[in-house]
């Protein structure tokens, strides 16, 4: 996902540990913290929402140790389409890989429509006499924009992702000054009653929901995993990448929460006629530095929103363009357009789906949103890579593991039990919604696609399997940072 298309001779490893650390990060720290931080302290009931955001840092630590240890063992370009492929490719041929790629088709852009609302709800704050039906307009607008833009095709994506950087740690760090100049202990650390009563089913209901918003504030750890091609000495660079920035995010979160929750009483964010419910960011610079303060970093913030929408339908569009490429996927999705040189089928299909996210997310919640996206991608990508790290143990013991989980398997366990918490309530936390079963409809729908592919292509079931395994036999990265950052497949 690294928004750029490869070069004629392939990637090259030229991103070293600081940058793939702030890639992650700034993949970790769009509009999120800005948009969740009302809905974690709905979900508890008070201010011991913080628990969400270390619950949520823990399973990101469990579930991305797994993504170390794949992402140095085959350090290529695509991430899970890489690691589900090379584990699964001996029982079930293609199917895991594509899966994927159907499910990432939904799922990338619902992550992106969360943005759209973020950008909506902030740019209330501006325009407070916005309706509801002009903010549908706005926001469709936005992704209009965005999607114009990226069909022109856009080169400098390097100095973007570094300008999205910097307006979004600016906006951070000022909402965390703010709340440190006029913060207030007895606010942010008096409970409610019964508020850790661990014996109540309502406490884990509100667990659940806070590490179901928690995880989806740190997702984009994983960014450089699917950026293999592209880091230097990637055994090394990459796992610290994943644990430097989930620790690195975990404390500017902690302090953005727990600031905030010592400035805006928690009740106010439960309100859904307080401005702080939506845009407590804002909320937070005007009861501190006052109004003028509060549009300025509100302005940051729609930014940030913005940019963060647009540097990920950049990237998402290359998944199905990368996986199509190697007869894994539907093969129009392998078309580049004709002057600009850029997967146009991925980023039309991402931005419709995108706009229909929205729409969603609008006309019920964004809590609802966040849950319909984690449920989907639960099952075929955090799931299935617990199993892939395991399998690929036994099928391939000769692989070359520059990084091993630590205390394997009890990081798997945790990450396991986390997702399937998180899946299972899902639909106590989104009543009469069913993401639930709108996630099996969508993994049934994507195997009746594969089966329409598989036929079409003639691959397994209605084929030979076609099993390589190129990252047990190709080059090691890490001797030569030089060497090719793709091996070249082996022939079944």
């Amino acid at each position: 996902m690294s928004g750029s298309p490869p070069p004629a001779g392939g990637f090259v490893r030229r991103i070293g540990l600081f940058q793939a650390a702030a890639i992650n990060m700034s993949q970790m720290c769009g509009i999120g913290p800005f948009v969740t931080i009302p809905l974690m302290v709905a979900a508890f009931g008070g201010p011991q929402a913080i628990l969400g955001f270390v619950a949520g840092a823990v399973l990101a630590l469990a579930d991305g140790l797994i993504w170390a240890e794949l992402g140095a063992s085959m350090p290529g370009s695509g991430g899970s389409y890489v690691y589900l492929r090379q584990a699964f490719q001996y029982r079930s041929g293609k199917l895991m890989p594509f899966l994927f790629v159907w499910t990432a088709m939904l799922f990338i852009p619902l992550i992106m429509s969360t943005g759209v609302v973020g950008f909506v709800q902030y740019l209330g704050y501006l325009a407070p006499h916005m309706g509801r039906t002009t903010g549908d307009l706005v926001g469709l607008a936005m992704i209009a924009v965005v999607i114009g833009l990226l069909w022109r095709g856009i080169e400098h994506i390097a100095r973007i992702t570094a300008v999205m950087w910097v307006v979004m740690i600016v906006s951070v760090l000022l909402v965390i000054i703010a709340s440190a100049t006029h913060f207030s202990g007895h606010m942010a650390f008096t409970y409610p009653a019964h508020a850790f009563a661990l014996n109540t089913s309502h406490f884990w209901t509100g667990f659940a929901a806070g590490l179901t918003i928690g995880i989806y504030d740190y997702l984009g750890y994983n960014t450089t995993a699917y950026m293999g091609a592209e880091i230097k000495t990637p055994g090394r660079v990459l796992p610290r990448s994943i644990i430097f920035s989930i620790l690195g995010i975990m404390a500017i979160y902690l302090l953005l929460q727990i600031g905030t929750l010592g400035v805006i009483d928690w009740h106010r964010m439960t309100d859904p006629q307080d401005i702080a419910s939506t845009s407590v960011a804002s909320a937070v610079l005007e009861k501190t530095w006052g109004k003028g303060a509060a549009d300025t970093v509100t302005v940051l913030i729609l930014i940030t929103a913005f940019a963060s929408v647009f540097t990920g339908l950049l990237g998402g569009s290359r998944v199905p363009y990368d996986a199509a490429r190697e007869r894994v996927f539907f093969r129009p999705y392998a078309k580049l357009h004709q002057r600009h040189r850029f997967p146009m089928w991925g980023l039309a299909t991402m931005g419709v789906i995108t706009a229909g996210g929205f729409l969603i997310g609008r006309h019920t919640d964004l809590a609802t949103l966040i849950q319909l996206l984690t449920t989907v991608m639960v099952i075929v990508q955090a799931l299935a890579q617990i199993v892939a790290l395991t399998v690929l143990r036994s099928r391939q013991p000769g692989l070359r593991r520059p990084y091993r989980m630590w205390l394997y398997p009890v990081p798997s366990i945790v990450a396991l039990v986390g997702w399937l918490v998180i899946y299972g309530y899902a639909d106590k936390n989104s009543p009469g919604r069913h993401p639930i079963e709108w996630s099996l409809a969508w993994v049934a729908l994507g195997l009746v696609a594969f089966a329409l592919w598989s036929r079409y292509e003639k691959v397994w079931p209605f084929g030979p399997k076609e099993i390589s395994e190129e990252y047990l036999e190709g080059a090691d990265p890490d001797a030569d940072p030089n060497a090719d950052a793709e091996p070249a497949p082996v022939p079944a």
